[in-house]
């Protein structure tokens, strides 16, 4: 094979490697949106929880579902809201695991991209002197 063959051939597969870096890199962006939007309910939540922790029992605590606000039993209230900052915790270390994980490939492809550039540079210098 020529070396020019070979060339063509390291930039096709350096091209490649980058349009997966730049995937990763979009998916990790994606990660970090929808982690924010869980924090965020997790805020919430925990103050509502703060805020029903400190009503009586006969308090009257109502739920907004649609346009309507439904009467709610506190401790039915209490436990929902629990259940709630359950699965967004849940969530969180589930999306803590998958950044790790992006994090790990987008590193590995960095990688190899450089070792990719390396090969094409010494090739290139190769090419020039002869």
């Amino acid at each position: 094979m020529s070396s020019s063959t070979v060339l063509r051939e390291l930039q096709r597969d350096f091209e490649a490697k980058s349009n997966d870096l730049s995937k990763l890199q979009k998916d990790i962006a994606k990660n970090h949106q929808v982690r924010k939007k869980y924090t965020i309910q997790l805020g919430e939540n925990e103050l509502v929880l703060k805020e029903l922790d400190i009503l009586n029992e006969d308090a009257n605590v109502y739920k907004l579902i649609g346009p309507v606000l439904v009467k709610q039993d506190l401790a039915e209230a209490n436990a929902n809201v629990r259940k709630r900052i359950e699965y967004i915790l849940a969530e969180l270390k589930r999306l803590d695991g998958n950044l790790q994980d992006l994090e790990e490939k987008q590193n590995s492809k960095k990688e190899a991209i450089f070792k990719l550039q390396e090969r094409i540079q010494s090739l290139q210098a190769g090419k020039a002197k002869a």
